[in-house]
């Protein structure tokens, strides 16, 4: 059976001072770990991917000509935004849905995965950082999410969007102040998650490496379809240009 890579990488060779990340832009399965015993149902929904995320992703590294580093299989297989050593890192039970296929994963399971699936993710982004060191570069990380307006029957998120953060405020605090300019958009700072979670994705690219970094969480809602997509991609790409001083290529792009 052919291996097919659990990376996406969009423009290599794009402006090395950003970055941009999508650590759950797909809701696939590979062949080896077939079906996990969910539903097509269970499988559209927020627990094996961030939907909306990859599409928002892709047009921002449209609009900054900039490279895009994407996971190419579900969260569910394992998740790219998880350190190693995280207990969620293989989920059996998300949101009130048990994940057959993953109830019986043993050590041996979990390291081939984190071997063919995790490990290739964050060595794809260490080279590309590593690149724009080389260059004499400093990369600023943003990592696109999406959450769902829901969760475990809780009362209803009133965010529109999340800026998430950990000890470099550097891109999070003009992000806030201008996404909270614009009228009637609820924004939330390590809202509705922190980023403050040692071993995950910001925390070992960004935050350890002292770079530059945010984490955009954006209501899956809202990004559901191809308008929603574009028009918040036009949004970031707007805002993000002032905080990177960077100019978005067209605002054509921004919409694509």
């Amino acid at each position: 059976m052919k291996h097919v890579s659990p990376v996406d990488i969009v423009r290599p060779e794009g402006d090395p001072s950003l970055l941009l990340l999508c650590d759950h832009a797909s809701n696939a399965l590979p062949a080896e770990i077939g079906c996990l015993g969910l539903s097509g149902d269970d499988m559209a929904r927020h627990i094996a991917w961030d939907v909306g995320a990859r599409a928002v992703t892709l047009a921002l590294s449209d609009a900054f000509e900039a490279p895009a580093i994407l996971t190419r299989w579900s969260r569910l297989v394992v998740d790219a935004n998880r350190g190693e050593d995280d207990p969620t890192l293989v989920m059996r039970l998300y949101d009130g849905a048990v994940i057959p296929g993953n109830r019986s994963v043993d050590p041996a399971e979990r390291e081939r995965r984190l071997a063919l699936y995790h490990r290739p993710y964050h060595a794809a982004i260490d080279a590309a950082l590593d690149r724009a060191l080389a260059l004499n570069v400093t990369p600023r990380i943003v990592s696109v999410h999406s959450f769902t307006p829901q969760l475990r029957g809780r009362a209803p998120r009133p965010w529109h969007v999340g800026v998430l953060w950990d000890r470099d405020d550097r891109l999070a605090a003009p992000l806030l102040r201008a996404l909270g300019a614009e009228d009637e958009l609820v924004v939330g700072d390590n809202e509705p998650y922190t980023g403050r979670l040692e071993g995950d994705c910001l925390w070992r690219h960004g935050t350890m490496r002292g770079l530059p970094n945010v984490l955009i969480e954006l209501r899956n809602d809202l990004i559901g379809d191809v308008e929603g997509q574009r028009a918040w991609a036009a949004l970031l790409a707007r805002h993000l240009g002032e905080v990177l001083d960077l100019e978005p290529a067209s605002e054509d792009q921004a919409r694509r």
